[in-house]
């Protein structure tokens, strides 16, 4: 019996509100997230592409019998790769809603990106949020030490060798906003706040990554899959001397 609705990325609320009321009880899982301990591969996409997607797309075939359907933003909230994959899905039989969420009248106040939150669960807790949003505006906030500028990377554990005073800025910080396409909002960090430009390897992202991390002097990082030692190094001595 199918049971679950995957997405990924930041489905418009509408869809994902009208999926709830006509599911209720459906287990929602988020298809970007690395689920490889117990996914194979489906060896479908280029070995080298981005690995969120590769996730989509192997997370997608492995619960293929247990899908109800398919939350798929396709437009600026998301990225080209994110509509081929919705293509993808739809030819190998998968029903998929594409979805556009590029609305950005207005932004919401953000309390989780600000908070004294572990790194960690700030991320976890924005990306949660996107299904499961609940009330509570009331964290801690703190002044920032430091930045990270990115989405939610494959790999969650480099968040943790952040201090608690890492404010959350680009994508991740949009999303809290609810206006994932909001490219001013991306694009905004702030000037003397050392600030972690991060991007999944082989994603469009990477542009805007490089740009900013040169122009504010930051630290601009790519990983493919998980981070090599060489990574984690770079990004301990970028916090230790900054």
């Amino acid at each position: 019996m199918k049971d679950k609705i995957g997405f990924w990325g930041y489905p418009y609320p509408k869809v994902i509100n009208e999926l709830k009321q006509k599911y209720p009880q459906a287990q929602w899982i988020d298809l970007d997230f690395d689920l490889s301990e117990f996914v194979p591969d489906s060896n479908i996409l280029p070995e080298s592409y981005c690995k969120i997607i590769k996730n989509i797309i192997n997370n997608a075939i492995y619960y293929k019998n247990d899908l109800i359907t398919i939350a798929a933003p396709v437009g600026k909230d998301k990225c080209d790769s994110g509509w081929f994959a919705a293509k993808l899905l739809k030819d190998m039989g998968f029903d998929v809603i594409e979805t556009v969420f590029e609305t950005f009248d207005y932004r919401k106040d953000v309390f989780i990106s600000t908070s004294n939150l572990p790194l960690y669960d700030k991320i976890t807790k924005i990306t949660s949020d996107i299904i499961s949003a609940d009330s509570i505006d009331n964290y801690e906030q703190c002044k920032p030490k430091f930045g990270f500028w990115g989405v939610p990377p494959n790999d969650l554990s480099i968040l943790k060798l952040f201090p608690n005073e890492t404010h959350v800025y680009g994508w991740t910080r949009c999303v809290e906003a609810g206006v994932p396409a909001d490219i001013e909002l991306e694009m905004y960090v702030e000037p003397d706040i050392p600030t972690v430009f991060y991007a999944q390897a082989f994603c469009s992202k990477t542009q805007l990554a490089k740009y900013l991390a040169n122009k504010y002097n930051g630290l601009y990082i790519d990983i493919d899959d998980y981070a090599t030692n060489s990574i984690r190094a770079k990004i301990e001595a970028f916090l230790r001397l900054r």
